[in-house]
């Protein structure tokens, strides 16, 4: 058998942006926008928004407001028990992929002592009231009493529907069945399983078997269990650790050209199953990434590495460089900067 091809950390890189839609904005639909991407964490509403304005042509706020309202896309509680945005299509392969993981959770760390038999009294109350078509936060509440929500969550299916979790209303408090927004699931969990692995190898790979479980939030047997099921490419990375991909999948020269990036809150791209990607480096993950701040501080990619954290202040972007910008790169950022604060003022 051949010696795997070891790809660089730079070569890695760039497939990382590549398939993030962060080498060139994509000119397509927003459902195929993300699914490429493996959706968008969407705790904090208005990310998603910026996230696809990094991603997406001529995209405007306006847009995802309609995809969601047209039900082509969808907010829910997916993967490592965190709200994305992902296409209707992809909404039950990544929940029922992850469904026993999530319950399984449930049970060894978060039940204290309640059981499933429990919960049958509460989730009938909540799927009567669901009938009648979405509910607010407050009557989700009323109708579930204790046990406590998140674990009501495990057996009932729901989105958040709009107006809520959108960037004018920001807070997840209008609530549907996802059966009833979307129609039934029509996806067995091996075959959701296998979808979920390759959406994220085509978003975020060649990566580590871990970072693949680390990111679904899936054990890492199982999630050994259902790459084995599939054909795939084998690299190594500098260290010599076992990379994974699909088939025919973006692998761009290392020397490929950058655009300046503005990410969001919480972008996928610097979290830790895409660290092997350089781009975030561990010197600056700290200001980044702090226990004050467990969420990520917006941030801005240079040559593909955040360089850079910026904040808007209801005026203008502002940007706090986190090393030395040479003058061309200040000029791109500032340019960029100009661009997203017309987004801020006018979607």
């Amino acid at each position: 058998m051949a010696a795997e091809r070891v790809l660089s950390a730079r070569e890695l890189n760039r497939a990382l942006l590549a398939r993030q839609l962060l080498l060139d904005r994509a000119r397509t639909s927003l459902p195929r926008a993300l699914e490429r991407m493996a959706g968008i964490q969407a705790q904090y509403a208005p990310a998603m928004y910026l996230g696809l304005w990094s991603r997406v042509v001529d995209f405007h706020r306006a847009d995802l407001t309609r995809a969601l309202e047209r039900r082509s896309v969808v907010q829910g509680t997916l993967l490592r028990a965190t709200i994305h945005l992902v296409s209707a299509a992809d909404y039950w392969p990544f929940a029922i992929a992850v469904r026993e993981a999530r319950r399984g959770w449930w049970r060894r760390v978060q039940a204290q002592g309640l059981t499933e038999a429990d919960l049958e009294a509460p989730i009938e109350r909540l799927r009567a009231r669901l009938a009648d078509g979405p509910i607010t936060q407050a009557e989700l509440d009323d109708a579930v009493g204790r046990p406590p929500v998140p674990a009501i969550g495990l057996w009932v299916d729901l989105v958040r529907v709009p107006p809520s979790g959108t960037w004018e209303r920001r807070r997840a408090d209008r609530y549907a069945s996802a059966e009833a927004w979307l129609g039934p699931p029509a996806i067995e969990p091996a075959a959701a399983q296998e979808h979920l692995v390759r959406r994220y190898l085509h978003g975020f790979g060649p990566a580590r078997p871990a970072d693949v479980a680390g990111w679904a939030g899936l054990p890492a047997r199982e999630t050994q269990a259902v790459l084995d099921r599939l054909v795939l490419r084998r690299f190594r990375d500098e260290a010599g650790q076992l990379l994974v991909d699909v088939p025919r999948a973006l692998l761009p020269a290392a020397d490929t050209e950058a655009p300046v990036r503005f990410l969001a809150t919480w972008d996928a791209s610097l979290l830790g199953h895409a660290r092997g990607k350089a781009v975030l480096s561990d010197e600056l993950r700290p200001a980044v990434f702090s226990n004050r701040n467990p969420q990520s501080v917006p941030t801005v990619l240079v040559d593909g590495a955040v360089a850079a954290t910026w904040r808007y202040d209801g005026d203008a972007v502002r940007v706090v460089p986190l090393r030395r910008l040479h003058r061309s790169e200040a000029t791109a950022v500032d340019e960029e900067a100009e661009r997203l604060t017309a987004f801020h003022r006018d979607g």
